[in-house]
């Protein structure tokens, strides 16, 4: 784990799916529609919320393979931008988390794996766009294709970010948050299996949105 210290952060990295709003309907519903169109079998016991986090385009291939896993993206985006991009519903707390945290001065980025034009829209949908600095995702071409390009697209536009702290619910919030010597507090209530964020070195883990604010009083880690 990072170096714990008593300085509160001025810049917050939040991830989307699984650390702001649950995802999980939408995605694998839209992901269920695309087998079901192409009429290729649904892999019920490989797709769930655990392949939720890292791009889809990472996630899916060792399941399905490489050229099935094009062919269902293809037809996936076109189903989850018509209907399964608004069928994310956000955690118990995060809407009151997110004014508290944007109103006591903190600067607020998202850094997430979805799309960023994606992110953006269901940021807009929650009337939460004015409360982030920053709005960074992946690339419908997959430019950013690690939670660490991620990060690092969003600290170069946030310019100087001063004390800063990952939010995340997936290993791979913590791994990337560390390649910029960024501490990853762990949100416990989202997609991670028992025991990964600790395993990945999350700085602390916390079981509910309510639990964040102080936190994030302890959990600026170093390098």
């Amino acid at each position: 784990m990072g170096r714990v210290t008593g300085t509160h952060p001025d810049t917050v990295l939040l991830d989307l799916d699984g650390t702001l709003v649950d995802s999980a309907p939408g995605i694998l519903g839209s992901l269920r529609t695309a087998f079901d169109e192409l009429g290729l079998p649904w892999p019920e016991e490989s797709i769930g919320p655990q392949i939720l986090g890292p791009p889809l385009y990472r996630s899916l291939p060792p399941i399905v393979g490489e050229d099935v896993a094009a062919e269902v993206i293809t037809v996936y985006r076109r189903h989850y931008a018509e209907t399964g991009l608004l069928a994310s519903e956000p955690y118990g707390g995060i809407e009151t988390l997110l004014h508290e945290l944007a109103a006591a001065g903190t600067r607020l980025a998202l850094a997430t794996s979805k799309a960023e034009v994606y992110a953006a829209q269901i940021l807009e949908h929650r009337g939460w766009t004015d409360l982030f600095e920053v709005i960074c995702g992946d690339t419908l071409d997959a430019a950013r294709p690690s939670k660490a390009a991620v990060v690092a697209e969003a600290l170069h536009r946030l310019g100087e970010p001063g004390a800063a702290v990952m939010v995340g619910d997936r290993s791979n919030d913590v791994i990337g948050a560390r390649e910029h010597g960024i501490g990853c507090v762990g949100a416990g209530w989202g997609y991670g299996r028992p025991g990964e964020l600790a395993e990945a070195g999350a700085v602390t883990i916390i079981a509910t949105p309510a639990e964040l604010r102080p936190a994030l009083s302890s959990a600026v880690a170093a390098g």
